[in-house]
This record gives C-alpha cells, structure tokens and sequence, in this order.
C-alpha cells in the first residue's frame, strides 16, 4: 500500500485530516500520515522538494511563490475558501500602541517566503509604507518569532490571528489590529511526479477529506473539540468558525492571476 505523508501547520485548520487520519478513513486507499510542519509554508516547501512529505496545507501566496521560482509543485485544490486573518502583534511590554508606530520597522518571520514575510508587504501597501524599507529577522517559527520580540531582536509579528490569541491572552503579545488575506488562504499541494504517478489515489484522498469539510461544521460538539485541542479559548473558537469556510473546489484561473500580480507588484515575483 503506498504511503503518503502530508505536511500542515498544527493548527485548528487542519483538524479535518487528523480527524480522518484517527477515524481511519483513508485505510483502503493509502497509508495516509500526518506531519507537523511548525515552520510554516517554507517549511513545507522545503520538505516537500526532498520527498519528506507528499501532499501539503500550504498558504495560497507561498505555494505560488514557489511554483513562480521553479519549485517542480502542482496546486490541486484549494483547502480554505476564506481569508486567514493575520494578527499584528508586538512584545507585551514594547512602547508600540498602533500600526503606525511599526512603520519601516523589523518584522519577525519564519522565513522568507513564508506566509509571515510575504503579509508584511500586504500590510505596508495597505499602509502606504516604503516596501524597501521594511526589515526581516528569520525565528523559524511562532516561538522563535515571540522570543525575538521579546529580546528586541525584531520589533512586529504577523501569525494567525487566532493561534497567537492565547498569547495575548497570557500577557507575552500586544495585539494591535489584523490584516487579512485578499485571497483564499490555504491549498493543497503536491510535486508534479507524485502527483501524476498517483492521480487516481490522490483523488480518493481528495474525495475523503472533501467529504469531511462538507459536513464538519454540522458537529455540535466542533467548536470544544477544538478548544481543547489547540488550547483556545471557546469563544475564540466560535468566532473563527463563523468566518471561515473549508473549499471543495480549484483555485480559478483569475484568483490565481489576481494574486500574481499583487505579487509582482511587491517584487516578490518577477
């Protein structure tokens, strides 16, 4: 039986594929395993190239990053439909209290290329900020990007706005506004030469988890279940699941033109 084994944040995103993983519904078409992927998208993309992963959760941004720089990934389908609300965070006690004071400042992130990077320049258009004036410190991942914070090593952070909430919450993070993505927020995945060596099972994987996201948020129980999980606070968790919505369907030819663009004109994309 071939093994596939799929990349993702470990996040409340990607609860649907653990939840399928457990129930053991992909046992008569693959050995489907799940990998956390704590440095985001390019960690994924890193991991993917290799062959340490098969399939992906990645940004819709960073996976078409990738592709634009020669990377051998072909996007399959989309996974999430909604925007993903970035929060813009700094260190508890630093001076800064709004947006503004951020201006051309050194931005924490994952690494480059990664989703955490590429929003800052969603954040400086949205601002009127000189592109080339922002900076960059690379923390690998949530944790590394806090302790930098903290440290004074880099003065803001973009994550997801509801992951980071439980460190606002304890008091290690100041939240000071979102700044959502213009486009669907994740993706799925996968290297050409899988993919066409395996179409047919990919596309019963596909069918399984589609099937999962179609009826997920009909659970009563979903929004505890998650709590628990990823340690959220269930108000938190209500809050997210009313904005977003999980995809069954391609990303189009004119979200995928859309973004490119809005890519080049960031000099991320030639």
């Amino acid at each position: 039986m071939l093994k596939i084994n799929i990349g993702g944040v470990p996040e409340h995103f990607n609860y649907p594929w653990l939840k399928c993983i457990g129930d053991k519904a992909f046992k008569n078409i693959a050995d489907v395993n799940w990998k956390d992927c704590l440095g985001g998208t390019g960690e994924m993309a890193d991991a993917l190239e290799k062959g340490k992963i098969d399939l992906a959760i990645m940004l819709t941004e960073g996976s078409i990053k990738e592709i634009e720089s020669g990377k051998p990934f072909k996007i399959i389908q989309k996974y999430i439909e909604s925007p993903l609300l970035w929060g813009i965070h700094v260190d508890a006690k630093s001076s800064f209290k709004t947006i503004a004071d951020i201006k051309e400042k050194t931005a924490a992130i994952s690494r480059y290329n990664s989703g955490s990077h590429l929003m800052t320049y969603v954040l400086a258009e949205n601002n009127s900020w000189n592109l080339n004036a922002i900076n960059f410190k690379i923390c690998k991942n949530l944790h590394g990007a806090i302790k930098a914070l903290k440290a004074k090593n880099a003065d803001f952070l973009l994550w997801e706005r509801y992951t980071t909430k439980p460190f606002v919450d304890k008091g290690d993070l100041k939240h000071l506004g979102n700044c959502p993505t213009p486009w669907p927020c994740f993706v799925i995945v996968s290297r050409i030469d899988f993919y066409e060596n395996n179409t047919e099972i990919i596309n019963e994987i596909l069918n399984v988890i589609n099937s999962e996201t179609l009826t997920i948020k009909n659970n009563p129980k979903l929004p505890e279940i998650l709590a628990g999980r990823y340690q959220l606070k269930l108000k938190d968790v209500k809050d997210w699941l009313s904005k977003t919505e999980w995809s069954q369907d391609n990303l189009n030819a004119k979200v995928m033109n859309s973004l490119k663009n809005k890519l080049k004109e960031f000099d991320i994309l030639s």
